[in-house]
């Protein structure tokens, strides 16, 4: 499993012109699945990320989580996380897991997080075309794997 995840100030997702899924100061994760990916890495990634200190303290050091601050994760399936651009200029997505793998596997995903917070997590449209709107605060963007966790 990866992830982009973005501290946001506020971000949205649309579809078709709706917005799907809407959070104010948070993180907004970007979620990729590949076959081999297995519950435990959900769940060790929806740790990572409910546990990640990006959010400022008092003294203006990262070291608070979104649940420290109370903020919102907003999670949206990307799959082009697995993009292979090896040969040519045409990426492949060989990697990536195929939509009705990668579908459960964000679902689940998703619960872990809210399980986590306590509280629902918006997301976008599995399969959809979707625009991602965001105020990226810092900016702070990081890319984490599970199969590589440091």
């Amino acid at each position: 499993m990866r992830v982009v995840v973005q501290r946001v100030a506020a971000a949205r997702v649309e579809v078709a012109g709706e917005v799907v899924g809407v959070i104010g100061p948070g993180l907004l994760i970007l979620a990729g699945f590949a076959e081999s990916d297995a519950d435990a890495d959900l769940t060790w990634m929806a740790g990572k990320l409910t546990r990640l200190r990006v959010f400022a303290d008092p003294a203006g050091v990262m070291n608070c989580s979104v649940i420290d601050v109370k903020g919102e994760l907003l999670a949206v399936s990307q799959f082009t996380l697995f993009a292979s651009t090896r040969k040519g200029n045409r990426p492949s997505w060989s990697c990536a897991a195929r939509p009705e793998i990668a579908q459960p596997l964000f679902e689940r995903f998703v619960a872990q997080l809210e399980r986590i917070l306590g509280r629902r997590v918006p997301t976008g449209v599995f399969g959809a075309d979707m625009q991602l709107h965001l105020i990226n605060d810092g900016p702070v963007t990081l890319c984490i794997d599970s199969q590589q966790p440091e």
